[in-house]
């Protein structure tokens, strides 16, 4: 296709509008909102029909946390198409020649939020694990913590909250966006959002909670991240929250990994059963929604160790991308034919060795088994992934990983 270009925002701007509101993703007056995001992306590429934008993509660098590393990361945060470009192609086309753009200039991993299962496994993504929303009574928050009064927090304020989200505590899998003007533009993206925190000796930011609001009055207020470095930070922040439980019917938030919500919630199944079906239903609800791939199989196990024992094989890997790929494309996806090491110092190198045995997989599915996502065992049922009983046992012995989350949405 030689109409897939880079967005220029002087002739562009309105119709990338357009796109968005055909698609639901901007409203009136979000404009500005949007321009930041845009100017935050590192890519931002466009498909044209008679001579203008029909779909948009854009990517953002990030870093996401696997053990106590940080590997570079690309977060695909738009894959966005307008009425009449449905069905087209355009959106597999753009996305994957932005993927291979960013895995080419080192970017080892590529991530995004999915519209729906299977679409974008054709990329070479597979999916991640359930997010867990909690939606409660804010004054049922048991918890004997005495918050301090909060300071508010404001779209003014976008500079230093992004500088605490960036520091804020690193748990497996956590993403960290490398651009402040996304966060300028989350900031602005609607009136009622608003931010309350805690500011530490130096005038910055040391933890805080975002909320968008459907009811100012009543709720549900949603909250849309919380940044906090030690749990001593998140206390008081749940302290915070349960003081909005006077006037504040419902919050919804998504569950912190390693924490268990209902751990800190007073009669948690009564009050799920007597607000049944109504507006500020108590409930937990889950999603797998957010998705990763592995654009650099080698560099990606150079940096994966393992303390429980250590394997060898031969991986025959898939990549399906690379049927969507322009001809000229320096980079070609993982395809190939692998011999893989993984243990205290894990490996992978191009070739085969008879002795070993073998595991097939497409590279979404081996993606999510290196992630922690889902152990072999569990893919080789409902995933493109194979091989051995006894390999993908010892591959479940090793790869011991905490459940990872993003803890910023993609």
């Amino acid at each position: 296709m030689d109409n897939l270009r880079e967005y220029v925002k002087e002739k562009d701007r309105d119709a990338v509008y357009r796109i968005w509101l055909e698609t639901g993703w901007l409203k009136k007056e979000q404009e500005e909102a949007m321009d930041l995001f845009l100017e935050g992306s590192k890519e931002v590429l466009v498909a044209d029909i008679d001579g203008e934008p029909e779909c948009l993509v854009t990517t953002v660098p990030a870093v996401i946390q696997y053990q106590d590393k940080e590997l570079p990361l690309s977060g695909l945060t738009a894959v966005t198409t307008s009425r009449i470009a449905r069905k087209q192609g355009f959106a597999s086309k753009l996305a994957a020649k932005v993927i291979a753009k960013d895995a080419s200039e080192g970017f080892i991993l590529s991530a995004l939020g999915m519209f729906e299962q299977g679409f974008y496994n054709r990329l070479g993504f597979g999916t991640g694990t359930y997010e867990h929303w909690y939606s409660f009574d804010p004054s049922t928050i048991d918890l004997d913590v005495e918050p301090r009064v909060p300071k508010r927090i404001t779209s003014e304020d976008w500079g230093s909250v992004y500088e605490n989200l960036k520091n804020r505590m690193k748990k497996h899998g956590y993403v960290t966006f490398s651009d402040k003007k996304g966060t300028e533009g989350m900031l602005k993206w609607s009136e009622k959002s608003f931010g309350l925190g805690y500011y530490d000796e130096n005038g910055d930011i040391s933890h805080h909670v975002w909320f968008d609001v459907d009811d100012i009055e009543q709720g549900p207020y949603w909250v849309r991240w919380m940044a906090y470095k030690d749990y001593d930070q998140f206390l008081e922040l749940m302290g915070l929250i349960k003081n909005l439980g006077d006037q504040v019917k419902l919050v919804v938030m998504k569950e912190p990994s390693g924490i268990q919500l209902q751990d800190l919630l007073k009669h948690p199944f009564r009050r799920r059963r007597i607000t049944e079906k109504s507006k500020f239903e108590n409930k937990l609800t889950a999603w797998a929604y957010w998705q990763i791939r592995i654009n650099d199989l080698q560099r990606c196990l150079e940096k994966t160790s393992f303390n429980g024992g250590s394997v060898d094989f031969n991986l025959k890997l898939h990549d399906p991308i690379e049927e969507l790929l322009e001809k000229d494309s320096g980079w070609k996806g993982v395809s190939g034919k692998y011999v893989v090491h993984i243990g205290e110092n894990s490996w992978a190198e191009e070739g085969e060795k008879s002795s070993l045995p073998t595991l097939k997989a497409e590279v979404g599915a081996f993606s999510r088994m290196w992630l922690g996502v889902r152990p072999a065992t569990g893919l080789a049922v409902t995933d493109k992934l194979s091989g051995s009983k006894e390999l993908l046992d010892k591959l479940d012995k090793i790869i011991c990983l905490p459940e990872p989350h993003p803890d910023w949405d993609l």
